[in-house]
């Protein structure tokens, strides 16, 4: 959960409320793949309930949870994924297009900011831990999920907004129909 708690921190209610209106919300069978890697996607998805395993160059990488957003690197970066995502168990997802995205994105300067921030800031946190799991830096340093205590103080004053944002994004999804959806790239 910890991306979906920087970017729900850091983005307004306003701006949680344009990503629910313009997200399609997806239902995904256990082992649908949703990124292969490799393959171009369309969206940025938000995990809202169930679980994806992300793996790559052979292996497990990770599993997500309710709250995880993947497809950000490809967004950002416009290159391909590198890694393939796959529902390990039925899950259900909010996509937001890449169009609809780079749209608001172009028209919405302070959007802009605010969700270019949140990137910014976990995929930071992400180096961090990288680095300290391959021994480089203070392993003191390391900001795992499992160390929220040791999140800094600033950000400590977002969570519990996060996660009342993130409930309120499930609860108002859950009235909505979901479209079925088959593997990516299939």
């Amino acid at each position: 959960m910890r991306k979906a708690l920087y970017l729900m921190g850091v983005l307004e209610d306003t701006d949680i409320e344009w990503i629910a209106q313009k997200g399609e919300q997806q239902r995904a069978h256990s082992d649908t793949v949703l990124i292969r890697e490799g393959h171009s996607i369309g969206s940025l998805y938000i995990l809202l309930d169930g679980q994806v395993t992300v793996s790559g160059a052979g292996r497990m990488l990770a599993s997500l949870s309710p709250g995880e957003i993947f497809g950000e690197i490809s967004f950002v970066d416009s290159r391909l994924p590198m890694a393939t995502v796959t529902a390990a168990k039925d899950s259900r997802l909010l996509a937001v297009s890449r169009d609809a995205l780079q749209d608001k994105l172009g028209k919405d300067p302070w959007f802009a900011s605010r969700f270019y921030k949140a990137i910014a800031l976990f995929l930071a946190d992400r180096l961090r831990t990288t680095s300290s799991h391959l021994d480089y830096g203070d392993p003191s340093q390391d900001s795992s999920d499992s160390e929220i205590d040791e999140l800094d103080s600033g950000f400590m004053d977002c969570v519990s907004l996060a996660g009342l944002r993130f409930d309120k994004l499930q609860k108002k999804m859950r009235g909505l129909p979901a479209v079925a959806i088959a593997g990516a790239g299939d």
